[in-house]
């Protein structure tokens, strides 16, 4: 039998959502946030030399440059006041977790509820400040140093700056603004547009190769065959659970005895979904943001690095894939399911795992689950993400068919998706409960009136 919210569910039509006023005016003021984010892309950097910019991201967009330009939604390419996107922001805010397990009074503001909550998200905001900074004046002196600066100097760096790092400041609060009163989480949300964006002219540029005969049409046809059986396996790895029964005893409310329960625990595959993507992906592009634009330039210490970290290399890979399995882990335990905040709940509730005493057995027991879901969950976002990164280096495919895209843009979506379908349930609810208000208002009246007869 389905429960009354999968019937609704089932029931929703577009006449639903044109009822749902509150849902329209979330998606309206998401959209237009996100429109403002893309002519934010479009509006250059000052005393930028176009010319030969675009001659650098022409020969480096099958490179670093490519990558760095997808997660900018191609603003990095055009050298927007959006060039550095937000990804300091995803930077900081792994910089502050990591503290956060690892300072006591970090930790203690943790718990301290929305009070402690606001004070780490404020130290955040300044860990973003911090990094955006750093990184907008070595993209500056890079800048100066590959010829890109049409009037170099520290009149130009400081421009520089005070751009990019307000660029950055502005997409964090446009991304808590869409959290705060839109529809979906607002940081996935600007990096899934921006892949989305820049999807059509990589598109353009992989199937102008086939013209051109350096790739060939089966080589073509494999790719986009890929993509599809990428996009399947995320949605059925993404929507895939393990669950884990949970009874509730028989208890007594007054005179009454109620039957005990029985209900299920879902625990997810993937709980941290792109995270992990996404921060291994910000802390690969961490040190190659300022090198890219350096070229011959470049120190020998970053010369190494590029040399052995570079796309494709073994040690990039590597290093993905170590990123990905401890960041899995890591966002799992310590945000997205905290087994010992879940084994309190569930004795609060009098709920329990059959065989598993309530406490701290059932906190090591769900530590015991997901520890081995997580086996299969990081090594499918690995699986995922490194796929296409080997076959990329190897047949020049563009980085948008890339795994950690495909990754983004489809979990991202779903996720989208359940917080629209919520939003329609609860406006749903609160019609089906005016409904009952106003039949019980009625019912009073006409009482109310065949009392008055009956007394005449």
């Amino acid at each position: 039998m389905a429960s009354a919210a999968e019937q609704m569910a089932a029931n929703m039509s577009w006449g639903a959502f044109g009822k749902a006023t509150e849902l329209r005016q979330r998606i309206f003021f998401t959209l237009g946030l996100l429109i403002v984010y893309r002519l934010g892309t479009y509006i250059p950097v000052p005393g930028i030399d176009g010319a030969a910019l675009r001659n650098f991201m022409d020969q480096a967009a099958s490179g670093l440059g490519g990558i760095l330009s997808m997660f900018t939604g191609g603003a990095l390419g055009r050298m927007g006041i959006f060039a550095l996107g937000i990804m300091p922001y995803i930077s900081a805010s792994i910089i502050v977790q990591l503290l956060t397990s690892m300072v006591p009074q970090l930790e203690g503001l943790k718990k301290e509820g929305e009070q402690g909550r606001k004070k780490i998200n404020q130290y955040t905001r300044y860990a973003t400040v911090f990094l955006a900074s750093f990184q907008a004046y070595g993209l500056a002196v890079s800048l100066e140093a590959g010829g890109l600066a049409s009037d170099p100097g520290w009149y130009f760096r400081a421009a520089t700056v005070v751009t990019l790092v307000g660029g950055t400041m502005f997409l964090m609060w446009v991304g808590e603004q869409i959290t705060a009163r839109g529809v979906g989480n607002g940081i996935s949300l600007i990096i899934f547009v921006g892949i989305v964006a820049e999807v059509p002219a990589a598109l353009a540029r992989f199937l102008s190769q086939g013209r051109s005969g350096a790739v060939s049409p089966a080589v073509i046809i494999g790719v986009l065959v890929m993509v599809v059986v990428v996009i399947a396996f995320v949605v059925f790895m993404e929507r895939a659970l393990r669950k884990i029964h949970i009874q509730y005893p028989r208890r007594q409310v007054g005179m009454k005895v109620y039957d005990g329960g029985s209900s299920h625990l879902p625990i997810k595959v993937n709980p941290a979904g792109v995270i992990p993507a996404i921060f291994a992906s910000s802390l690969l592009l961490l040190p190659t943001t300022i090198s890219t634009f350096s070229g011959a330039q470049s120190g020998p210490v970053m010369s190494t690095i590029l040399a052995y970290f570079g796309p494709g290399q073994p040690l990039y890979l590597a290093f993905f894939t170590t990123m990905i399995v401890f960041f899995a882990y890591f966002y799992t335990f310590n945000v997205a399911f905290k087994t010992d905040d879940v084994a309190d709940n569930l004795k609060n509730q009098n709920g329990f795992v059959p065989g598993i005493r309530p406490g701290k057995r059932t906190e090591e027991y769900l530590d015991y689950v997901v520890n081995r879901v997580l086996v299969l969950g990081s090594a499918y976002l690995a699986l995922v993400c490194l796929l296409p990164e080997i076959l990329r280096s190897q047949l020049s495919i563009p980085f948008y068919f890339g795994g950690t895209s495909v990754l983004i843009v489809v979990s991202v979506t779903m996720d989208t998706i359940q917080q629209i379908q919520s939003h329609l349930l609860a406006h749903q609810y609160e019609g089906l409960i005016e409904k009952s208000q106003l039949g019980r208002k009625s019912k009073g009246k006409r009482k109310g009136v065949r009392k008055g007869t009956a007394r005449r």
